[in-house]
């Protein structure tokens, strides 16, 4: 499950809690902006508590929460949230750059997308980006992207499913970032990932990739959302919905199930997808 930006997410976090009770959740995923407007001050920060803890109170929340850092909480205290003290605060609390989350069967990679987006380091506006032990970016990157391809061709997993703040692609109000699709996208690619899961827009989206099988899910639908912004890509849109919401996905050995839902826990679109063999996967959807 994804969601952007923690602030007055009452309903949501209720409607979540009942999501993720129906199917017994092993976990949790925030795709990143996880305290709107400017992350964390530092460790003490009340809205740490008013954001997270005190909002996700359903007993099928209290499972481990693997976050990104989003742009929003780089313009914050970005090591804030990467120290160990929030997990003393809150044990969910699973925040780092990049990592890799291995569930056997699958295989998460997270990744940390912001430095990527060169605006942030020559056009911050009013904005200011911790960017301690990221700087200077070309080398943050380089290294970051070794790593990740390095990791993605050790694994084993059935599934590889690639997890980031940012959009690479997306009909909202952001679009494509051409920084990933540029740098990011074809260590992907050439690594056979099957989905990669973002935020950043304020919208629940599902496009298909037409020059590969990477399939592309947006749950930014925290809040803030209703922008009325949409520019088609060049890949194939399954689903968009200009609003708030969240998703779910259950995965076993042959078939990965991914959900959207809205803000009051309805099911708004459902897409499938079936792992016969390594090569050929099936798949199939509908829409409600």
């Amino acid at each position: 499950m994804g969601n952007e930006n923690r602030l007055a997410v009452g309903p949501l976090g209720i409607s979540m809690g009942k999501v993720g009770e129906r199917l017994d959740i092993d976990f949790v995923v925030s795709t990143g902006d996880n305290f709107y407007e400017d992350g964390l001050t530092g460790v003490h920060d009340q809205q740490f508590e008013e954001s997270f803890t005190n909002i996700y109170t359903a007993q099928s929340l209290q499972k481990p929460w693997y976050l990104v850092l989003g742009n929003h909480d780089y313009r914050g205290n970005a090591l804030a949230q990467l120290d160990p003290v929030m997990r003393k605060l809150d044990e969910r609390f699973v925040c780092m750059r990049s990592f890799i989350v291995n569930a056997e069967i699958v295989e998460f990679f997270f990744i940390d997308t912001t430095p990527f987006q060169l605006k942030y380091w020559t056009h911050p506006k009013d904005s200011h980006y911790d960017w301690r032990g990221v700087a200077p970016r070309e080398n943050y990157i380089a290294n970051l992207l070794k790593d990740l391809d390095e990791a993605m061709k050790k694994s084993t997993a059935k599934w590889k499913i690639a997890i980031g703040h940012h959009t690479i692609r997306s009909v909202s109000d952001h679009g494509d970032t051409k920084e990933l699709l540029q740098l990011l996208l074809p260590v992907l690619k050439v690594n056979g990932i099957d989905f990669y899961i973002n935020g950043h827009d304020h919208c629940l989206e599902h496009i298909s990739s037409r020059d590969s099988p990477i399939q592309y899910f947006t749950s930014g639908g925290g809040s803030k959302a209703w922008r009325g912004v949409y520019q088609p890509n060049d890949d194939k849109l399954q689903f968009f919905y200009d609003g708030q919401g969240f998703m779910s996905l259950q995965l076993n050995q042959d078939q990965a199930d991914f959900i959207f839902y809205d803000v009051s826990g309805k099911v708004l679109y459902k897409w499938s997808s079936r792992k016969t063999n390594y090569f050929q996967p099936s798949i199939y959807v509908t829409a409600e």
